[in-house]
C-alpha cells in the first residue's frame, strides 16, 4: 500500500477542510462547511474520507511555556559506519533505536534527514536546561559508542524570545495555497 496519498485525487474543497480542520479542529462540520461555502454533508464525508486517507492524529499543541518548559532543542546526529553481517543485526539495532525514542515521552519529533553533515533529527522539549544537560548525558551513556557526531541548538521558549508559536495554523494556508487552482 502507498502510504503517499495520491494529491491528484484531493480536490480544492479536500484542501480547504484540511485547511480549516489545521487552524481549529474543533470546528463543527456545520460551520466549516459555511465558511468554505459548501454543505454540511458534504464536509462530513469528505472529512471523514481524509481522516482515514490521511490518518488524522487530533491532539492539542499547547503553549509549552506556560507548561514549564524553558527550552525546546534540536539534536542532531550522525550514526559511525557500522558493519552488520547480518540484516538480523541491522534490524536488531533499528528496533533499540525505536523502543529507545518511543520512551523520549518529551520528544516531539524525530527523523532522519540531512543537511549540515547531518543525519539524524529529533525536537525535543526540555523543563529546563538541567534537564536537557541530563538528555545530552542520557545520549552519549545509551547511545555515545554509535554515534559519529552530536550536536545540539537550544531554544529559548520564553515568550519574548518566540516570534511564531508551535503551531500548524500558519501551515494550513500554505497547505492551501500550494493546491489552489
Amino acid at each position: 500500500m502507498n502510504d503517499v496519498i495520491d494529491m491528484m485525487k484531493m480536490k480544492d474543497i479536500d484542501f480547504k477542510i484540511l485547511s480549516g480542520l489545521m487552524k481549529n479542529s474543533k470546528i463543527s462540520d456545520r460551520k466549516l462547511a459555511d465558511r468554505i461555502g459548501v454543505s454540511q454533508p458534504t464536509v462530513t464525508r469528505r472529512r471523514a474520507k481524509m481522516e482515514k486517507e490521511l490518518s488524522f492524529d487530533y491532539t492539542v499543541i499547547p503553549d509549552l511555556a506556560k507548561l514549564g518548559m524553558k527550552i525546546m532543542a534540536f539534536h542532531f546526529t550522525v550514526w559511525k559506519p557500522q558493519n552488520y553481517e547480518e540484516f538480523s543485526q541491522l534490524k536488531d539495532f533499528q528496533e533499540r533505536v525505536d523502543k529507545w525514542i518511543s520512551e523520549q515521552s518529551n520528544m516531539i519529533f524525530a527523523s532522519s534527514g540531512g543537511g549540515l553533515g547531518m543525519s539524524r533529527l529529533a525536537i525535543m522539549a526540555h523543563k529546563d536546561y538541567s534537564d536537557y544537560v541530563k538528555f545530552k548525558e542520557k545520549i552519549e551513556k545509551d547511545w555515545g559508542q554509535h554515534l559519529a557526531r552530536y550536536e545540539t541548538f537550544i531554544v529559548s521558549l520564553k515568550s519574548d524570545t518566540v516570534k511564531r508559536p508551535l503551531t500548524l495554523k500558519y501551515l494550513a494556508d500554505y497547505i492551501k495555497s500550494v493546491h489552489s487552482p
